[in-house]
């Protein structure tokens, strides 16, 4: 596996190829297709390719300028399909059964620092931190996602629902993950705090 060095601005197409099947389901294929194909991604791209950070970056910019009222369901529905890839394909089975039997704050320690570990996969030449919980909280600086983007919400709902795909299924089945910060709205990084003591 090449190391975050060799990828310098591309990112992992699960942010794209997860799209996918979720604006299917939501809006139609045909839909998508308008959407994907004058950003170079109909037909979608290898799913074991690395693609450029920016044209992600304009693909889910164009989901939240074009369909406004369903980017946001689009999005999550995209991030818990990554989670569920990386479920499938990423972490080995006997790690992950060892995660669900040990308690949450022991587990939850182990899965920040595999994520910290792969996150050019997901956050490209953004810079990832973590600290330790609960709850966990993540800082994405300079996400290339939203790079450039102002809002006045939070935008950052792929990367959320990849988060708490993940510590659902591995930590505890009640983990949810906010974002409190972005990057859009002025903030200097994208918060996500991920708690399951509800």
């Amino acid at each position: 596996m090449p190391d975050g060095s060799q990828i310098t601005a591309r990112i992992g197409p699960n942010a794209v190829l997860q799209l996918a099947p979720a604006m299917d389901r939501i809006v139609g294929a045909d839909t998508r297709r308008a959407l994907f194909a004058p950003l170079g991604f109909d037909p979608l791209p290898d799913s074991n390719a690395m693609i450029n950070e920016a044209r992600v970056a304009a693909l889910h910019g164009a989901l939240r300028q074009q369909h406004p009222e369903n980017a946001r369901k689009i999005s999550i529905a995209a991030g818990q399909g990554t989670g569920d890839y990386i479920l499938a394909h990423r972490i080995p089975r006997a790690a992950q059964t060892l995660l669900r039997t040990l308690p949450a704050r022991v587990a939850a320690p182990i899965l920040t620092r595999a994520i910290l570990a792969h996150s050019w996969t997901f956050c490209g030449t953004g810079t990832l931190a973590a600290k330790s919980g609960p709850p966990v909280v993540f800082t994405l600086s300079d996400n290339p996602i939203i790079r450039g983007e102002h809002a006045t919400a939070p935008l950052c709902h792929w990367h959320a629902a990849v988060f708490e795909r993940l510590f659902s299924r591995l930590v505890h089945p009640r983990s949810q993950a906010i974002e409190t910060t972005c990057c859009a709205t002025g903030a200097s990084a994208c918060r996500f705090e991920i708690d399951w003591r509800h």
